[in-house]
């Protein structure tokens, strides 16, 4: 008992000795969007802003016969992962639905839209038959045997599809999540691009229903990098969701509730929320609609939502019963498993947030959550525990390090990235091979050439330990589906610091309509559907 109390004093000394710091959430926010532009394949914009990428992937899907030129690079290396990236474009919209005000307000806006476009388009070329869409360019397998810049690209750029014959409802589902949540964020400023958008979503879903099947039994290269553990259950469950979110059609609503049972969303009590598991965010969007007070006869079917939903946040929040909860580090992370850890603390930061406000704007009676272990918790301390958990990604830690690259005055300089990690090439254009990439860069003590500003990189161990090397990519290595949670949180958090009220009147959002006439114009040109389908061959039913 006494070696017991001991070291639980000095657990606490330790989580005390952490200074309280005050963070610039605008420039997070800044930063967090400059990222997805370092993630950019295909021919890069006049307004690119980060010069040190230059195009690249620009044959992509030439040996098919088909334009996939565009989207984006998932993490560290240069293969198009459709389900991840889907999931970055879901967050990223989800985001600007719920704080577009506060984004606004911080003139990144415009920039958010830009990030999610750049998926969408991508998302509009892939799907180039109703029961088609293509799911990854590249392998990992080829991919790293490879250290070299995107530019100079000499690795397998296969494309992979599902079809008909070959389905993947967990990716297809996705994917119409994705496109659904952005036709929202497009409805007012581009609603030709919204309505495109969401005869996509729409087709997609069909697809993924009526062809039911996981996407890497199809596209067998893909388990060994994006396995989908999780099966589509979830992913078919989350897209119906977004999908009527986004048209309010009832037989999206109806899918949700009859399928509740039978597809798990009444059943499975989760206590992550990722790329793969999307159970939390439907048990959220679930309990949403319950707080609206508009679907009092699915009552008994959203309470069920409503009661897992807040089984992930109390196991967040440590109040469920002791073995139901997300483990911490002695600093006070969520740690839920040694690989890639941040992009669970980035996505219960987001939910725990979202849920704070759906709290706080209930119709309905109750405004706090009632956890396991008997205690009530309200809005504000969800939030504030999103905030804990953001400010120990800034330098709020044991280790007095950013894990977002780039912000503050320590973060990782040894990125697990190839780009980032070898000599510009707009500064030298001589080609670098597979093997001369690791010979000359992938090993050298020298910090990285490039700063992946924005990137949140796997992060410290259950100790709060970090070793910031190129070689540890379980720490070092950064993704987009971990940065994309953190817009929308950075952005309420700003909100907040300045007394809840929006700071910027120019470019505010009025019921998703931009004010600001230069913004507006810029994003009122439709994007180029020169490969989609055309509209008018889009069912609109389900």
């Amino acid at each position: 008992m006494k070696r017991f109390l001991q070291q639980l004093l000095g657990l606490m000394m330790m989580v005390l000795a952490i200074p309280a710091q005050a963070f610039n959430y605008s420039d997070a926010l800044t930063k967090s969007l400059l990222y997805f532009e370092s993630q950019r394949s295909g021919r890069l914009p006049y307004n690119q802003r980060v010069t040190w990428r230059d195009h690249s992937g620009l044959t992509d899907g030439l040996e098919q016969g088909v334009d996939l030129v565009g989207g984006y690079y998932d993490a560290g290396d240069h293969v198009k992962f459709g389900l991840p990236m889907a999931f970055t474009i879901t967050m990223l919209s989800w985001s600007l639905i719920e704080y577009g005000d506060e984004i606004a307000a911080t003139g990144e806006y415009g920039h958010a839209l830009e990030a999610i476009k750049w998926g969408t388009d991508y998302f509009i070329k892939a799907h180039t038959h109703p029961n088609v869409l293509w799911a990854e360019v590249g392998d990992g397998d080829t991919d790293h045997y490879c250290w070299q810049r995107p530019e100079d690209m000499t690795t397998s750029r296969q494309a992979y599809k599902i079809d008909a014959e070959n389905p993947g409802s967990d990716l297809a589902g996705e994917t119409a999540a994705a496109m659904a949540a952005a036709s929202l964020v497009f409805k007012k400023s581009n609603p030709h691009y919204s309505h495109l958008l969401l005869l996509h979503a729409q087709q997609l879903f069909e697809f993924g229903e009526k062809r039911r099947g996981e996407y890497d039994r199809s596209i067998g290269i893909a388990k060994n990098y994006y396995a989908s553990v999780s099966g589509y259950k979830d992913e078919l469950l989350w897209a119906a969701l977004w999908l009527y979110r986004a048209t309010d059609r009832e037989d999206y609503l109806l899918y949700v509730i009859n399928n509740a049972h039978c597809f798990g969303g009444i059943g499975w009590a989760i206590s992550e929320f990722s790329w793969d598991v999307k159970y939390a965010g439907v048990q959220i969007l679930a309990s949403k609609l319950l707080m609206d007070g508009r679907h009092e006869k699915h009552a008994h079917i959203l309470e069920q939502y409503q009661s897992k939903a807040e089984h992930y946040l109390c196991s967040s929040l440590n109040k469920n019963h002791k073995d139901k909860n997300v483990d911490r580090t002695p600093g006070g992370l969520l740690y839920i498993r040694q690989w890639n850890n941040m992009q669970y603390v980035s996505t219960a930061a987001f939910l725990l947030t979202v849920y704070s406000d759906y709290l706080q704007k209930a119709k309905a009676s109750k405004r706090v959550v009632k956890c396991p272990n008997g205690e009530e918790v309200g809005p504000r301390e969800m939030v504030q525990f999103a905030k804990s958990q953001v400010d120990y990604i800034l330098g709020s830690n044991p280790m007095s390090t950013s894990y977002l690259v780039g912000f503050g005055s320590k973060y990782p300089k040894n990125v697990h990235h190839r780009g980032a990690s070898i000599v510009s090439y707009r500064e030298n254009k001589a080609f670098i091979g597979c093997t001369q990439g690791y010979d000359n860069w992938y090993g050298r003590k020298e910090v990285n050439p490039n700063v992946l500003v924005g990137a949140l990189v796997g992060g410290p161990d259950c100790q709060d330990n970090f070793r910031d090397e190129r070689g540890n990519y379980m720490q070092t290595e950064a993704c987009t589906y971990n940065t994309a949670p953190l817009v929308g949180v950075f952005a309420k958090l700003h909100n907040m610091e300045h007394g809840g009220h929006i700071q910027n009147p120019i470019l505010r959002i009025h019921g998703g309509h931009i004010q600001n006439p230069i913004l507006r114009a810029h994003l009122k040109h439709p994007a180029s559907t020169a490969s989609a389908t055309s509209p008018s061959s889009f069912s609109s039913s389900y």
